[in-house]
């Protein structure tokens, strides 16, 4: 039994050690793992939560590294399936000062994409409380789409509650009008649908957060939106409420968005899980999207139970109380 499920392709990420040199000049790098699903088990996991993962990789150093990684974190991996035909994706990425960093993926082909309906059928879903979805997995391969939308219809059919995080990405996408059409049949889908203001613009044609929600609470089974503005926090809207901006948190200096949207996603998450309300979940998440960006890897600021409460007390606020202690 495991709380969390979620699926996605992982990436070996190899980070550059050298401030503002240019991935042609970097001779230094960290390796570690990223990709957004994994980031959010990474950081449900971290919270005291359990996670099961699914996904494949390549049966080379690289995928075993991943399995071996995510296994020492206590992630489960009883469905990270091997693939003896196809290598594990990667990544390059700059280390920055300021803007974002230079960043080269090579996963064209890789083990995840690879990854076919018939593997989620072994899939025990008893015990889930939340499946965590997101717009990249679908976008790597026909295969990949095919295998979530498999794992959505058993979600559903279970009843079992599915947080949906656009987070697109064009280039991974034939054209922006399939993208778009995709993204939003599989929010259809899902119960909690997390789009960013700027993918709003892309998805639903404005960047207006109540139009955004809007147009999400109006099709399918989708009963609330939250829409991710940034450093100002974010808009949330039920089936059954107005909608309602939670601020975020000033922080004194960003390093990396990377990972921010993911840190938002875990911090929902792991809040639904503690039968927290809504607005609390988004407060938890803009406050682990602040801590996550005060630091260089894809997901190095997601916190502990007790570095969260030591985050909340540092900026004076109770979470206990909820999102009326907010110091604005």
């Amino acid at each position: 039994m495991t709380e969390l499920i979620t699926i996605g392709e992982p990436l070996v990420v190899f980070a550059a050690k050298q401030e503002n040199l240019s991935l042609t000049d970097a001779t230094e790098f960290h390796k570690g793992i990223g990709g957004a699903e994994l980031n959010v088990a990474i950081g449900t996991r971290r919270l005291g939560h359990s996670v099961q993962y699914i996904t494949q990789v390549g049966q080379e150093p690289l995928g075993m590294y991943i399995t071996k990684t995510i296994d020492q974190m206590d992630i489960g991996t009883d469905y990270v399936f091997k693939d003896p035909n196809h290598s594990t994706g990667h990544q390059l990425k700059q280390l920055v000062s300021y803007g974002d960093p230079e960043v080269a993926n090579y996963r064209k082909g890789s083990a995840a994409s690879h990854l076919t309906p018939s593997s989620i059928k072994s899939i025990d879903l008893s015990g889930v409380k939340i499946a965590h979805l997101t717009g990249i997995f679908p976008a790597i391969s026909e295969t990949a789409l095919e295998t979530l939308q498999l794992l959505m219809k058993r979600l559903n059919d279970q009843h079992i509650l599915i947080t949906f995080d656009t987070n697109l990405r064009p280039a991974l996408w034939k054209n922006t009008q399939i993208m778009r059409n995709t993204i939003n049949k599989l929010a259809s889908h899902s119960d909690i649908v997390l789009p960013g203001i700027h993918e709003g613009k892309v998805l639903v044609g404005t960047d207006d957060p109540e139009k955004i929600a809007n147009f999400y609470l109006n099709q399918g089974q989708t009963k609330t939106v939250v829409v991710k503005v940034g450093s100002k926090g974010a808009y949330v809207k039920t089936s059954e409420d107005q909608g309602r901006f939670i601020p975020g948190f000033k922080v004194a200096k960003v390093i990396d968005t990377v990972g921010a949207g993911d840190g938002f996603a875990l911090g929902l998450i792991t809040a639904l899980l503690e039968n927290k309300s809504t607005e609390v979940a988004v407060l938890r998440g803009n406050a682990i999207g602040a801590m996550q960006v005060q630091t260089p890897g894809d997901n190095d600021g997601y916190p502990s139970s007790e570095e969260l409460k030591n985050f909340y007390k540092k900026v004076g606020i109770s979470e206990e109380n909820g999102v009326n202690n907010v110091v604005r």
